[in-house]
């Protein structure tokens, strides 16, 4: 089985920077402790006025049953019931498989 990487992307809404920003802060902890997780990482960019544009996760799965496991926690049932409206458009989210060299 080969490992799952998602990328996540999410754009507040002009007045809810730090609304996001905790709901994502609240994710971290629950998931680092998640037995398949082997990364999970919380990001902010800004721009040239130092202002928030957007939140970013990076997180690593040591398999698609690690993934799963993750996205039945009630820490993910929570932040998925909470984060939409919060944003200005819909969160990005890329699946990657890892590819293993031969």
């Amino acid at each position: 089985m080969s490992k799952i990487t998602v990328f996540a992307s999410f754009y507040p809404k002009n007045d809810k920077n730090n609304e996001v920003k905790e709901t994502l802060l609240a994710m971290v902890n629950p998931t680092r402790s998640e037995k398949g997780n082997e990364f999970y990482n919380f990001y902010e960019e800004k721009n040239n006025q130092g202002k928030i544009i957007s939140f970013h996760l990076f997180e690593v799965y040591k398999n698609s049953a690690a993934l799963d496991f993750h996205r039945n926690s009630s820490h993910y049932k929570n932040y998925r019931s909470k984060i939409e409206e919060l944003l200005e458009k819909p969160r990005e989210v890329k699946i990657l498989n890892s590819i293993d060299s031969v």
